[in-house]
């Protein structure tokens, strides 16, 4: 009796496979290779896109060679079970913004079942170049702003590490050149001494109101040997800064650091260093920016405390400030470490001056500001790139092209015959 219970048991399972085996649907074969059509067609693409392969090949004669070297890179960055169709397809817009596509050519090295994957990209013409031309600052309201760089060799830094002032003066002028009509590269303290008084101009200019003046020594500011010795108290010298600031209504620009903290003349301070041993420096100390500040406000000297709060640790650029580098193309680390934030609350608000802000405010220290551009109604402004040593000029070029916002022209790309849409097709061999 088990023994017929053992038969039927062992019937009843060999019923069930041959049934589930019958009815079981297998994937195709292309499906079981694990291969995904689709992505490998993309990347084929974009790789011979990077080599200059494609786009040397798809603007070119049907009948010219480079077809048949295409093919042959084709085959080189395919498995070789992998069948493929490439297709070329022409562009071109009509006045009333119609895009049509014309089949411009195509190769295959064989048929294709129903299962296979395709992708296509746009590629654009080798021929076919694209510009931005920067508007100039000043050029929209008629204004010839003048780019003054400080590039003083008689001149010493502080908190640039890694960095002198004369390289610093370099590269701001590479970055920043393209965007005024004149750049001149202040290269000696006898030369700031002339644009002090005005005489300072480059060819063809007749003033030097409303220029742009970049410090690049840092904490640092340059002195003329006259002023060096006639100043007993050298916070009297940056109150007259702060006046000429006013007066010719320029934008002073200090790029990093606690602003006019030293003056600086190794001349003059020749045998004089600061407490870490730069030669050529005098300390001013905390009472240089507040006596900027009056002479900019035109206010009597005050003599009060500065309040610029060190240490307020990381703070990321503001959502403007992080537009503002995508349209200009430059890409500092958007998080940065404030070291010399000013006070708008009780320092800056007694000026009256308004804040162009670059970063968030820490939410620990809420009325300080680590950097902006601080525009006086009555003429001129300061921006004070309060940020921890080794500056990032990259800041001073994004707060310059924030506060004066001048326009990019970027060349269009519509001209019929610079793009054409490329498309390819794979399947695997032995694909049901």
């Amino acid at each position: 009796m088990r023994t017929v219970e053992v038969l039927f048991v062992i019937m009843i399972l060999l019923s069930a496979f041959f049934i589930t085996t019958y009815f079981a649907v297998l994937p195709s074969p292309s499906q079981a290779f694990g291969t995904n059509l689709r992505e490998l067609s993309h990347s084929t693409l974009e790789t011979l896109d990077a080599e200059g392969i494609l786009s040397q090949t798809v603007f070119k004669d049907p009948k010219d060679p480079a077809w048949a070297d295409l093919q042959k890179a084709l085959s080189a960055s395919l498995p070789p079970n992998i069948v493929y169709n490439l297709t070329v397809y022409d562009l071109s817009t009509s006045q009333d913004g119609v895009v049509t596509y014309s089949l411009e050519h195509s190769i295959s090295d064989a048929g294709f079942g129903v299962d296979s994957g395709a992708t296509s990209l746009l590629v654009a013409s080798p021929n076919v170049t694209f510009t931005e031309d920067p508007q100039k600052i000043g050029e929209s309201t008629g204004q010839n702003i003048t780019l003054y760089i400080l590039n003083c060799e008689d001149a010493n830094g502080w908190w640039i590490t890694g960095y002198t002032g004369q390289s610093l003066a370099k590269d701001i002028y590479n970055l920043l050149s393209p965007y005024f009509t004149n750049t001149m590269l202040v290269n000696s303290t006898s030369d700031f001494e002339l644009l002090l008084d005005g005489t300072l101009l480059p060819d063809g200019v007749e003033s030097v109101n409303d220029a742009v003046i970049i410090n690049t020594f840092g904490e640092a500011v340059p002195i003329p040997s006259i002023n060096a010795s006639s100043y007993s108290d050298y916070a009297d010298y940056f109150y007259v800064l702060g006046q000429k600031v006013n007066n010719y209504n320029w934008t002073w620009v200090s790029i990093v650091g606690y602003p006019f903290y030293y003056v600086t003349n190794v001349n003059s301070f020749n045998i004089t260093q600061n407490d870490y041993g730069i030669y050529g420096m005098k300390k001013v100390d905390k009472a240089g920016a507040i006596a900027f500040l009056d002479g900019l406000t035109n206010n009597d000297p005050s003599g009060l405390a500065t309040d610029i709060k060190e240490e307020i640790g990381v703070v990321g650029l503001s959502s403007y400030a992080l537009d503002r580098c995508n349209y200009y193309g430059i890409y500092p680390n958007q998080n940065q470490t404030a070291a010399r934030a000013l006070n708008n609350a009780t320092l800056l608000g007694a000026y009256n001056l308004v804040p162009l802000e670059l970063f968030d405010r820490s939410t620990a220290y809420p009325n300080y500001i680590p950097a902006a551009t601080y525009r006086n109604e009555g003429g001129g402004a300061l921006t004070a790139i309060g940020l921890t040593r080794i500056p990032d000029i990259r800041i001073t070029a994004l707060a310059i092209l924030m506060y004066y916002n001048p326009t990019v022209y970027r060349s269009e790309f519509e001209v019929s015959g610079t793009s054409r849409l490329v498309t390819l097709q794979l399947g695997q061999q032995g694909g049901a």
